[in-house]
C-alpha cells in the first residue's frame, strides 16, 4: 500500500509530531527537520505519551515543591 502523500509527491513526514506544553515541538521521525504542524498527520500532546513528559504541569509543580 502506498502513501497517498507519497503518490502525490507531497511535502509531508510519516512521524508523529509531539506538542510540548512548554511551546517545543518534537517529531518521532529521526530524519524529521521540519516540524511544521502542516507536515504532520499526526499529532499528540506530550502528556499523553506513555511514561508522561518531564514538561508537563504535574511535574513542573512537583519539582517547585520539592526544590
Amino acid at each position: 500500500m502506498e502513501c497517498p502523500s507519497c503518490a502525490r509527491d507531497l511535502d509531508h513526514c510519516h512521524g508523529t509530531l509531539v506538542l510540548h506544553v512548554d511551546a517545543l515541538v518534537e517529531c518521532t521521525e529521526p530524519d524529521c527537520s521540519d516540524t511544521d504542524l502542516v507536515r504532520h498527520s499526526l499529532t499528540i500532546r506530550c502528556d499523553e505519551v506513555d511514561g508522561g513528559c518531564v514538561c508537563t504541569a504535574d511535574y513542573v509543580v512537583e519539582y517547585a515543591q520539592a526544590s
